[in-house]
């Protein structure tokens, strides 16, 4: 069985050390012990352990020296410091040196465990920490599309072969999956990543100035052009233009996009002459391409000439894996936005997240990152940083398992074992009873979901 924590104990009265030894090898944790604190240095250079309990009182140098010392160099390292002397000067001075907390002899073991509890699951915390900071070093290298998932990796792939052309593409996902996001990775990394990249939202822009916006205007061609004005088309000659929510475009204007799209020329709005340019045209949906054809919201044809290739984007929910990883990434881009000092999330916090539904998708997580790192300011994001919504139901309430039509058999299951571990206060031997699995099953499924215990 792997040890819970690597404890180095040092004291230079051999009962406290063989106790000790006793003690934490009986509650799951591997054990080191020295009687100086010479001896300490030298095993913390040979293997830094998880966390160090040090007497203030050694022989040659004291407890208190060391600690400094242990500071200088291994700054993360969880220090104990105990004393039978009780002196709050002390107490007062370790803890100003850095010490994780401070103990009085004869030790409370009740009071010792709880303490090492608390810090395996910030040492568990921070093993995570750095586990997604090395996968977020291999994701980045996709233009910001983050994810270990499947569906991610396929996605990512398809970005690398739709940028290796000048294609057209339209990119499908509901509300808040990133597809701008995915349109940016194809621009950064094709062929056309030295030129513009000009996106524009045809839902956000009032009906009567689209067409001005995406083909541009001469001066006078309407009440209040007072000077000439270069369409999306011209801004993005040479790079990428971004049509989000194309099926938001007045129908109306469609046919002359279509055109511009196969002659690669265009005419401003009150203009005599046609002006060529050479644009990559990315394009984005959250409704059904069939459905917005069908309900006569987007022109068949417009739709062919855009989905020369087509990327659909899953929905968070589908991707649950992958939250975890997102994230970790939001809570690095929020820290150094607001220049705070969170390390990342909790193992209870990130269960709360990966356990959502999360119907605002990577946009709803963002925000709920960006609240949390606010809140947190520094050290971890805890579960009563989190928002009331996205905690899940606590054991003592009714719950019930609620199911939005379309939620797929994987994201059903995904919900009833998470709720089912909260109802039995995440004894997962309880949960696999309640639900008739065994019990490697249940952890198999949670490393699936991204979360390595409850």
């Amino acid at each position: 069985m792997t040890p819970r924590l690597d404890v180095l104990v040092i004291d230079d009265e051999p009962a406290i050390r063989e106790v000790l030894s006793l003690r934490l090898a009986d509650w799951g944790h591997a054990v080191r012990t020295v009687d100086s604190a010479t001896a300490a240095l030298r095993e913390i250079d040979a293997r830094a352990p998880d966390v160090v309990l040090c007497d203030v009182v050694l022989p040659g140098s004291s407890g208190l020296a060391l600690l400094h010392r242990v500071r200088e160099c291994e700054r993360e390292l969880p220090v104990v410091m105990m004393t039978a002397h009780g002196n709050i000067d002390s107490a007062v001075e370790a803890m100003k040196a850095g010490a994780s907390d401070f103990l009085t002899k004869p030790l409370d073991h009740d009071a010792l465990r709880a303490l090492l509890d608390n810090i395996e699951r910030q040492v568990r915390d921070r093993r995570t920490s750095e586990s997604l900071d090395g996968q977020l070093e291999k994701t980045d290298g996709v233009a910001g599309i983050i994810g270990q998932s499947r569906a991610m990796r396929t996605l990512a792939r398809a970005v690398h072969v739709v940028a290796s052309s000048s294609a057209s593409a339209i990119i499908t996902g509901e509300s808040g999956t990133g597809k701008e996001v995915v349109a940016r990775a194809i621009h950064a990394v094709g062929t056309r990543r030295d030129k513009p990249f000009v996106a524009i939202n045809a839902a956000a822009i009032p009906e009567g100035l689209v067409e001005s916006e995406v083909f541009g205007h001469e001066q006078g061609a309407f009440t209040g052009a007072s000077r000439a004005r270069p369409g999306c088309f011209e801004l993005a000659d040479g790079g990428t233009l971004f049509l989000d929510e194309i099926a938001e475009m007045p129908i109306q204007l469609q046919p002359k996009l279509l055109r511009v799209l196969e002659s690669g020329r265009a005419r401003r709005l009150g203009g005599s002459r046609e002006l060529g340019f050479d644009v990559r045209v990315l394009a984005a949906t959250n409704r059904g391409a069939a459905d917005a054809i069908r309900d006569g919201r987007l022109r068949e044809d417009l739709f062919y000439r855009l989905s020369v290739f087509e990327l659909a984007i899953p929905p968070l929910r589908e991707r649950t894996e992958d939250i975890p990883l997102l994230a970790h990434h939001f809570v690095r881009e929020f820290s150094r936005k607001h220049q705070l000092a969170v390390e990342g999330v909790s193992a209870a916090a990130r269960e709360h997240l990966v356990a959502h539904a999360w119907p605002g998708n990577v946009r709803e997580l963002r925000n709920v990152i960006e609240r949390a790192v606010i809140t947190a300011r520094a050290s971890w994001i805890e579960e009563r940083h989190l928002p009331p919504y996205v905690r899940l139901v606590r054991a003592g309430a009714e719950p019930t398992l609620t199911l939005p039509a379309g939620t797929t058999l994987a994201e059903a299951e995904r919900r009833l074992i998470m709720q089912t571990l909260h109802r039995v206060a995440g004894n997962k031997a309880e949960a696999a009873r309640q639900l008739g699995l065994d019990v490697k099953t249940i952890r198999n499924k949670l490393r699936g979901y991204g979360v390595a215990s409850v």
